[in-house]
């Protein structure tokens, strides 16, 4: 069976949500699974040195205008939030406890974060608010609750994000596929070739 596609993100990348919108029906149409892995990409932008987008001179109104006239393209609902960017600890720390118990429901909450945040402006960089959208999507609260303080889930979040570090991946969202990196959601036409082509 051919590798799941990895999918790495962070909460608080608005083009990460542009590509979580994408690359499921992508990688079916080639019989490939996605694996969601959302990471602490802050860690790897301290050790890249970039700041988010929205911050860097020149950047920072073009990005605000890409992000909408994209968010149109695709037909994605997007507004962006305030504040941004956010932490993302619980929201990943939610995630992986709620992936231990049901992989399923875990990319549906990773779904209702990315909407929550993008698209109704709630601040999931507080732990309150992911409690909130956990217990929305029949969630037990206390019992997630638990997890965000969770020392072996803490641990993982923390693994996961030195793997990808490790593997080379610095942005969001970031697809590994055969071994083969594409950053950024305007790569998933590169992504859907290389499924088709094999490779070049």
């Amino acid at each position: 069976m051919a590798e799941a596609i990895d999918f790495y993100f962070d909460f608080s990348s608005p083009y990460g949500y542009l590509g979580s919108h994408g690359i499921d029906d992508l990688a079916a149409r080639h019989g490939r699974e996605v694996a969601w892995r959302p990471y602490l990409m802050g860690a790897a932008m301290k050790i890249s040195g970039s700041p988010p987008l929205v911050e860097q001179p020149l950047l920072a109104e073009y990005t605000k205008h890409d992000l909408a006239r994209s968010a149109r393209l695709a037909g994605v609902p997007f507004t962006l939030p305030e504040p941004f960017p956010v932490a993302t600890v619980a929201a990943c720390r939610a995630y992986y406890w709620l992936e231990a118990r049901d992989p399923p429901a875990a990319r549906e909450l990773a779904r209702a974060l990315y909407a929550a945040y993008f698209a109704d402006g709630r601040n999931i960089g507080a732990p309150e608010t992911v409690l909130a959208v956990g217990a929305e999507q029949g969630l037990d609260r206390d019992a997630l609750q638990g997890g965000l303080q969770d020392p072996a889930v803490k641990t993982h979040v923390r693994e996961v994000t030195d793997t990808a570090i490790a593997r080379g991946v610095f942005g969001a969202p970031f697809f590994i596929v055969d071994g083969e990196a594409f950053w950024g959601h305007d790569r998933l036409a590169q992504v859907e070739h290389w499924l088709q082509s094999g490779g070049w």
